[in-house]
């Protein structure tokens, strides 16, 4: 579900219809809640009303007393401050069912906001996560909607006590002399006058923080996740350079932030003190020549510090504001990103898919400026046994998000039993291929829960006969608990190999007519991928099978070998035959061995 204006259309816009349209969706997140933003509001207008009486009881209880005659009314003196204890306990009690309302309501705004952030994630197409780093991403999901969540939760709550205690203090100084309220006529413009000056020169400065916030956990991200790559060759030092630049820049954007941020809160309660000053001066002359009593400046007083006072945190908490706001824009942004296209309605829904493929003329750039496939064209009949091969960047990966539809061709037709794959839906297509990538990931859970990760039904029986053909039930069998071993997450308490046999393993329980391996056997070694081959081409007969693979010894079982290069099929056959034509194939193949 999307909220108010889209953040594009207010990127364009000027700076006051940003701020609102970021405030606008955040309140939207808050009606959801609409009784609990209704009972906040009147615990709020409640327990100040209850505050703003305490002055003015606190007036008559000094009026109770004659200067200088000794005549003091007892009576009255407690009766007020009796109800001033009251009406301030009331109030009290009445703020801290505030801040526990509030408490309630962040917490259900920012479980909403996370669930739109990571439903929009599961919605984006791959080519967004190919551009845009983790630890960003990560940053966004945590400490954007984290700082989000501190402020609705605090600063929501002071904003709104502060505009009716300001509203109530003047209304209350009005009423005891409208004269000494123009000692604010000048105060007041130059606090707003300075407060907005500052908040347009930090509000940059919060966005630049949380920016630089990003880009630290994604150089963290990548650190942690290269760890072992950094310790093989030695690079520590550098990386901590590269770290410690990094660090510093997000040091110095965050100093930069809440230096300027937190020079606002001193300056208005300069302005501010200056005030009561004046009040102070201006009630003495007044009281002398008997226009004023001595209970009406002291709640005069009491109102203006009343009065002043929120203006002061509001200056204090405006920092924190422009925090939110900025992280609230970055979440926004994620939120408003294009998700993946929406099938073509009416579209095909690939059922008992047979696996026919055909590709005719496509061609494909992840850029406009740079093509990597040129004029591809392809058949492949079911059951066959499909392998890709050719040097590094020749384009073998690429025909793969092709035919997963994770890229759309720039020109030409892929095809699936005879019907234009953009012309069906990409969840049945996608379900039409069990997949398995050179970068395995492993879910926290059982083996077991692992394995059967895209038939969750699947049962034991099923799961065992799968692990068996990957070769790696011996394996799970040597394990203590055997498949209800439980995995951390990602599978870093096993290897790489074995990671790599579980994921393949998961692809043969599944029941889908096609199979990809892109390069899935890279991390096994070579004895173990021929009786992986062998197993997988037993089990997947009838039905098609893509593999790219580095080591040209473990695809010479392939029906067909694909050869490419810079994006051009220049070579096909099987292996007896492009050995026969000593052309690049054999080359491929000759030079592997000569680098052993």
């Amino acid at each position: 579900m999307q909220y108010g204006m889209n953040m594009r259309e207010i990127k364009g816009s000027d700076e006051a219809k940003f701020k609102s349209g970021v405030l606008i969706r955040l309140w939207k997140y808050l009606y959801e809640h609409k009784w609990l933003v209704f009972l906040a509001i009147f615990l709020s207008v409640a327990s100040n009303v209850l505050s703003l009486l305490g002055p003015v009881l606190s007036g008559r209880a000094i009026d109770a007393i004659e200067p200088g005659k000794g005549n003091v009314d007892f009576k009255k003196v407690f009766f007020y401050c009796a109800l001033m204890v009251v009406f301030y306990a009331i109030s009290s009690a009445m703020m801290y069912l505030l801040s526990a309302t509030m408490v309630a309501l962040s917490q259900k705004v920012i479980v909403k906001m996370r669930k739109d952030v990571f439903e929009k994630l599961v919605d984006l197409p791959v080519g967004y996560f190919d551009k845009n780093k983790t630890g960003d991403l990560i940053s966004r999901i945590t400490y954007d909607i984290d700082t989000v969540n501190t402020s609705l939760s605090n600063d929501l709550v002071q904003i709104c006590a502060s505009v009716i205690t300001v509203f109530g203090s003047f209304f209350m100084m009005v009423a005891i002399s409208p004269v000494m309220v123009l000692v604010f006529a000048v105060t007041i413009p130059a606090s707003v006058a300075f407060t907005k000056f500052m908040t347009n020169k930090v509000r940059p400065l919060f966005r630049k923080r949380s920016a630089k916030l990003g880009e630290l956990n994604g150089f963290v991200e990548e650190m942690v996740s290269g760890h072992k790559t950094i310790k093989a060759y030695g690079r520590e030092k550098v990386m901590l350079e590269r770290f410690d630049e990094r660090n510093l820049q997000a040091v110095d954007a965050y100093y930069n932030a809440e230096y300027y941020g937190s020079m606002v809160g001193p300056s208005i309660n300069f302005i501010n003190n200056l005030s009561l000053s004046l009040v102070s001066v201006f009630g003495a002359l007044m009281y002398l020549f008997s226009m004023l009593s001595l209970g009406d400046i002291a709640s005069f007083l009491l109102y203006s510090r009343k009065f002043s006072g929120p203006i002061n945190e509001f200056a204090n908490i405006i920092s924190e504001l422009q925090s939110a706001l900025a992280a609230a824009e970055r979440v926004f942004k994620l939120i408003d990103e294009e998700p993946e296209k929406d099938d073509i309605e009416g579209a095909h829904v690939f059922e008992n898919v047979e696996g026919n493929v055909e590709i005719k003329g496509v061609s494909f750039g992840y850029t406009p400026e740079k093509t990597i496939i040129k004029d591809l064209n392809l058949k492949a009949e079911k059951g066959r046994l499909i392998a890709i091969a050719g040097p590094t960047g020749a384009g073998k990966t690429t025909i793969i998000n092709l035919l997963m539809r994770f890229y759309d061709p720039d020109k030409g037709i892929i095809s699936l039993d005879g019907v234009d794959i953009k012309k069906g839906t990409r969840k049945s297509l996608r379900l039409s291929y069990a997949m398995v990538l050179q970068d395995t990931w492993l879910f926290g859970g059982t083996i077991a829960e692992n394995i059967a990760y895209g038939k969750p039904d699947a049962t034991m029986d099923e799961i065992i006969s799968a692990a068996k053909a990957a070769k790696i039930h011996g394996y799970i069998s040597r394990l203590p608990d055997g498949y209800s071993t439980v995995l951390d997450e990602d599978g870093i308490n096993i290897s790489q190999g074995q990671k790599q046999l579980l994921t393949i393993a998961r692809a043969m329980l599944l029941p889908s007519k096609m199979l990809i391996l892109d390069e899935a056997t890279s991390n096994v070694d070579t004895r173990t991928e021929m009786k992986i081959q062998q197993a997988m081409r037993k089990l997947m007969e009838g039905k098609t099978c893509f593999v790219i693979a580095h080591r040209l010894s473990t695809i010479q079982n392939a029906d067909i070998i694909l050869v490419v290069k810079d994006g051009n099929i220049i070579e096909q056959g099987n292996h007896e035959e492009l050995m026969e034509m000593n052309g690049f194939y054999s080359q491929l193949y000759y030079s592997q061995f000569e680098n052993c």
